[in-house]
């Protein structure tokens, strides 16, 4: 145990403040100690020298200070300004720094928090000693902008660094502790290589020689931080068994020792055993009670718990154990294998022999040559302190990587794929398995099973999951954390390793050639081929397979699919989510906030949130995984049958690969054709080549859908969910889920029923109506009527869907339509309708959900009316209403003579405006919004070809001038939106923003840099995008921000409508602002909605946002009032705390 004098940042430990512990029981001889003490006695004559030369510096700088003070008497006040950039030595009080508690942080501000304005400077004569004292309080308080690549304790995550702690962390996994501390003392011996490292380096192999015992490795380490400039954390202490005096000193208590450090294995009871020899009665404190969430929208939903009605799961805790058990098996092998629901045509039994002999020829083949290429990276490994691909070789069994190439073999498209998509697959493959080794070498999947069997017994009591689950591990405090501390590897090693395995397939996969067909010359050939194509005018790599192993493939015809184990649903409630590292599968790595591969910037924010300031995010997200599901079979069967007999693209359900259109086939050399004719025929061979991949890619969208859901069919699962960046949730299972398409909605049941009650009935139909739809001017009373009115189609439907009079086709969602109407028709003819059990979820859409915000925002009485948040007789429709504008623009041009008003005679429907209306809230431009109506008017057939261009050009003016006069505040508000994100890009920082309920958001726009990746295949050149250390891209950042904006402020509404629907005991999910629930339950279910869309907009949300990127951007100096970025900070300082004016009517929607 090592004791840390308290006089500096860690100074090295001496002989006689060591405590004899260790976390392992080995005795370490005084040998260690007196070769521990000259290593002391060198690290600090070399730390003296440093601080000497250092002091000297700052003693220059601060005589040069006092000489420019001294000849400036007259200067002005921004003068004064401009020396703050020069360091000094003053002998003045400094202030001291904020702790923990009092740092600022992106939280949500209230609009009576004042953010002081900076006035127009004021010239004034001041004494040189003014001036200095001054100068040295502007320093003091300067506020540096917030690094985004790093955490709470300094540590950097740009992928140099990561990459550093990822090689050693492989290093130490695989037992090679020698190299991964060769790799350590080269990257602290140069200095140009130690800014790569952090503390969590130094902490890597502390754990690691603590593990081994070596008392003299753990002070030569203690000496390298402090000769590094860094200060051991709360992580160091642990992993040195820790020095009381000194922890006590740097404000850290024993208790905080074991809730905040990660332990695995024993670890936490041999360090408790260490400090009871100091402290023999120490019992390690819980922290008492619960901190709430402080936002106002969910007070009551944490206090108010007496009258929560918690929907409760319908499953008995022995069948709750064995899904348990089921779904942890599979996770451990990260894979499973299903049936293919695709029919078995007639193949050779030949085929498929023939088949399995050259794959035990390719394993072998590929488990020799992985042997050879590690034997050859150990010997350059063992030599030199460089990083290379070896420890990440040995981190599985050989037959692993193995079966990981293979199976990506076997998913390899016919069309082929480009060498960087197929290599970070397979790197992630291997990571995934990597993730779920560590945390069964770290013993604590025994404790997972422990803590999530006494979860089940009380998981629909009046405790919230996300509590009990706490409360679990408070109980369960012995033995290794659920939670790891490993090093996220990136998205550059992932790419690396992949190509890798990438370039060893190529090499090692070959066959005969004339394995099918006789061939004079017999010789091996390769399976795959490394090319080069073009996307987008980039030329990239590609790997193709041989038309041989696609004819083997096909000939085949393999009944199996093998999927990764987190493409499947879970067979358990989901694990909930604690904090920002830890929730939704039990040992799959899964991320809280998904974003582009290698932009950790998001997880970073997260983790340096308060705990309790993202409950009821984390909340919201738990309830709506915990929504169990089941398959309509009766569907599911009838779908499967259309997909095996050659599908229905008006049904949306792709057709195989064979009904494809012929590839024109020529000899470019044959001089019967013309060069036109040529021409005309390598562009149709394109096209025709086009349709193949994307018929293929569709049909292999739909086996993986129907399988995966063939195989749940007579199962109960569950559906994890995580965020994007903006709040917007998502089921974590990326192909089979109820956000997908309406084949896939129309198959998914909530596995818990409920009475249809005496309003459920009337719901059901009013949603089959929807479904169609039909009259979407209706009120919901008319819609009612017709839904009455139809009922022989609807039961003739249900009766005769593929023989009969087939009314479901002609809807909007037809699969969807034909599923209400089986449970309208099972409904009607049970007994009594209202004890009737349904499972079917009903929606409830929003009336374009972006503009209703932006009417709320902005108080517009006519923009309210038209997108349904005014009180009116019928529904009311924004597409339409916009459309019957655009008419009434085009009649008067028509009337003026205007050509092409002429022309659209007839023309203008609800249809072709929608997508421009729906997206013009999102940021489309008018570009955009052209494109988009020049789809829909070649859609007509009877529309003038000729004309196409002039019309959508004059109708996207005619639709944005409607949409500025009905929603007169949309546009400010947008503008200032926009402005304010260019100001802010364009100052050097990222546009970052906090949601009413207390999500910090950045936008993860910055400027490209091309990265090459070094291979033996190709060298591959990265674009990212991402990368938070360089500028921001000011034209994203704009651009984005007004519908990102929007986007958080719909997910916050969302949470809020799920955390209350929740307590009230609703079983409720949502596809963003459709939110789904039981029939008997919709009535709740819009109270609620509506109840939390009026709290939400009765924030001053624009004026919160205003006080918070005042306070984000406008709280530094801004140096020289005549610099030109002077002047750029004061206008973006006036533009931020200008929010745009609303409408008269501030009740709007409130009473």
């Amino acid at each position: 145990m090592v004791k840390v004098h308290p006089g500096g940042r860690g100074n090295t430990p001496g002989r006689g403040d060591i405590l004899k512990l260790s976390l392992t029981s080995k005795k370490t001889g005084t040998g260690d100690l007196l070769t521990q003490k000259t290593h002391s006695s060198r690290w600090l004559e070399k730390l003296k020298h440093e601080k000497w030369n250092k002091a000297k510096k700052q003693m220059l700088l601060f005589q040069k200070a006092q000489s420019k003070v001294a000849t400036s008497q007259s200067s002005k006040s921004h003068q004064m300004l401009q020396s703050t950039s020069i360091k000094k030595i003053s002998t003045a009080k400094k202030i001291k720094p904020l702790g923990k508690q009092q740092q600022v942080r992106p939280m949500a501000l209230t609009s009576k928090q004042k953010v002081p304005i900076v006035a127009t400077p004021v010239v004034k004569e001041k004494s040189p000693k003014d001036e200095l004292l001054e100068a040295e309080m502007v320093e003091q308080q300067w506020t540096p902008p917030e690094k985004l690549l790093e955490d709470k304790e300094g540590n950097r995550y740009e992928d140099a660094q990561l990459s550093v702690r990822c090689y050693m962390e492989a290093s130490v996994f695989v037992g090679d502790v020698d190299q991964a501390q060769r790799c350590l003392n080269s990257h602290h011996r140069h200095l140009s290589r130690r800014k790569l490292l952090s503390i969590s380096a130094y902490n890597i192999m502390l754990r690691a020689w603590a593990k081994r015992g070596s008392l003299n490795q753990t002070f030569r380490l203690f000496g390298m931080i402090e000769e590094a400039g860094l200060k051991p954390n709360i992580s160091s202490y642990c992993l040195s068994t820790g020095c009381i005096q000194q922890m006590e000193t740097d404000g850290i208590s024993m208790d905080d020792l074991f809730r905040l450090c990660v332990f695995r294995q024993d670890e936490r009871e041999m360090v408790l055993r260490a400090i009871r020899t100091v402290q023999p009665d120490f019992q390690p404190q819980t922290l008492a009670g619960r901190l709430l969430c402080p936002s106002p929208l969910v007070h009551s939903f944490y206090t108010e718990r007496d009258k929560a009605q918690y929907s409760k799961l319908a499953f008995g805790e022995t069948e709750l154990q064995k899904r348990f058990a089921r779904q942890l098996a599979m996770e451990q092998a990260s894979c499973v294998t299903i049936d293919s629901v695709e029919a078995i045509k007639p193949v050779t039994e030949q085929m498929r022999e023939l088949l399995a002999s050259q794959r035990v020829h390719w394993r072998k083949a590929l488990l020799q040559a992985l042997k050879d290429s590690k034997l050859i990276l150990s010997t350059s490994n063992q030599k030199t302190w460089r990083m290379n691909l070896y420890p990440y070789l040995c981190l599985l069994d050989n037959h692993e990587y193995v079966d990981i190439m293979l199976q990506g073999l076997s998913n390899l498209q016919p069309s082929g794929e480009s060498l960087l998509l197929m290599a970070k697959e397979l790197g992630t493959r291997v990571y995934n398995k990597f993730c779920i080794r560590q945390k069964g070498h770290s013993q604590m999947v025994d404790k997972l099973g422990r803590i999530y069997y006494e979860y089940l017994q009380l998981l629909a009591t009046d405790v919230l999951p996300r509590e009990r689950w706490s409360d679990l591990e408070g109980q369960f405090s012995t033995g290794p954390s659920l939670l790891g501390d490993d090093t996220h590897w990136p998205h550059v090693l992932v790419v690396q390793l992949g190509t890798f395995f990438v370039d060893l397939m190529v090499r090692e996969l070959k066959v005969q050639n004339d394995i099918l067909s006789p061939n004079e010359e017999r010789k091996l050939i390769p399976v795959l081929y490394h090319m080069y194509t073009f996307r987008s005018n980039r030329q990239v790599g590609f790997i193709k397979p041989h038309p041989v192993l696609t004819q083997m493939l096909s000939g085949a015809m393999e009944t199996k699919l093998t999927f990764d184990s987190y493409v499947m649903p879970m067979l358990c409630p989901p694990v909930p989510w604690t904090s920002p590292q830890f929730g939704a599968y039990l040992l799959t790595p899964t991320k809280l906030m998904r974003t582009v591969e290698g932009a950790i910037q998001h997880q970073l924010l997260l983790e340096k949130c308060q705990e309790h300031e993202l409950h009821a995010v984390l909340d919201s997200l738990n309830q709506l995984g915990n929504c169990a599901w089941k398959i309509n079979q009766r569907l599911l069967d009838m779908i499967i049958s259309i997909f095996n007999e050659k599908g229905n693209e008006k049904l949306d359900i792709p057709p195989p690969v064979t009904e494809a259109p012929e590839i024109p086939r020529f000899k470019y050399n044959d001089q019967s054709y013309t060069s036109t004719e040529k021409a005309h025929l390598k562009r149709e061979a394109v096209k025709a080549k086009k349709k193949v991949a994307e018929m293929h890619s569709l049909r292999m969208d739909a086996l993986y859908k129907l399988s995966i859901a063939n195989h749940m069919r007579d199962k109960v699962f569950w559906f994890p969910h995580n965020m994007d960046f903006r709040g917007r949730t998502y089921p974590c299972p990326p192909y089979f889920n109820h956000l997908g398409s309406d084949v896939t909605r129309a198959i998914l049941l909530f596995a818990e029923g409920k009475p249809l009650g005496p309003h459920g009935l009337d719901w059901l139909k009013i949603h089959l109506v929807a479904l169609t739809g039909l009259k979407k001017r209706s009120s919901l009373a008319g819609r009612l009527e017709y839904a009455n009115s139809i009922m022989e189609d609807i039961l003739d439907s249900a009766d005769n869907p593929l023989t009969g009079r087939k009314w479901w086709i002609n809807a909007d969602e037809p699969w969807q339509t034909l599923a209400c109407c089986m449970e309208i028709a099972d409904a009607t003819r049970s007994p009594d309708p209202t004890v009737f059990i349904s499972h079917f979820p009903v929606h409830q859409d929003g009336s374009c959900n972006g503009l209703q915000h932006y009417a709320a925002l902005g108080r517009d009485v006519i923009g309210a009316t038209s997108v349904n948040l005014m009180p009116c007789d019928v529904p009311q429709d924004v597409y339409s209403g916009v459309a019957q504008q655009v008419e009434e623009f085009r009649t008067r041009d028509a009337e003026k003579g205007l050509k092409i008003a002429q022309v659209l005679q007839g023309f203008i429907s609800r249809k072709v405006v929608k997508q421009t209306v729906m997206t013009v809230v999102y940021g489309v431009t008018r570009y955009g919004g052209r494109l988009q109506i020049e789809k829909r008017l070649k859609e007509i057939d009877d529309f003038p070809k000729e004309y196409i261009w002039d019309a959508s050009h004059y109708l996207v003016h005619q639709v944005f001038n409607s949409l500025k006069e009905m929603f007169t505040g949309t546009r400010e508000i947008q503008d200032w939106l926009t402005e304010s994100a260019r100001l802010i890009a364009k100052s050097g920082s990222t546009v970052e923003w906090v949601t009413p309920l207390g999500l910090p958001i950045v936008q993860p726009y910055h400027r490209t840099r091309n990265q090459l990746l070094k291979s033996n295949i190709q060298f591959l050149s990265l674009q990212i995008s991402h990368d938070a250390s360089q500028r921001p891209d000011t034209v994203k950042q704009k651009n984005a921000f007004p519908p990102n904006f929007i986007h958080s402020l719909d997910s916050t509404h969302m949470m809020l409508t799920a955390l209350y629907c929740y307590s009230a005991g609703l079983t409720f999910v949502s596809v963003h602002d459709c939110f789904w629930t039981h029939a008997v339950t919709v009535d709740t279910m819009n109270k609620v909605c509506r109840e939390q869309f009026v709290s939400l907009h009765s924030q001053p949300i624009l004026q919160d946002l205003s006080t918070f990127l005042l306070q984000k951007y406008c709280s530094g100096t801004p140096g020289d009032s005549k610099h030109k970025k002077f002047l750029e900070y004061w206008r973006m300082m006036q533009l931020l705390a200008k929010v745009p004016q609303t409408g008269q009517y501030s009740s709007l929607f409130f009473d």
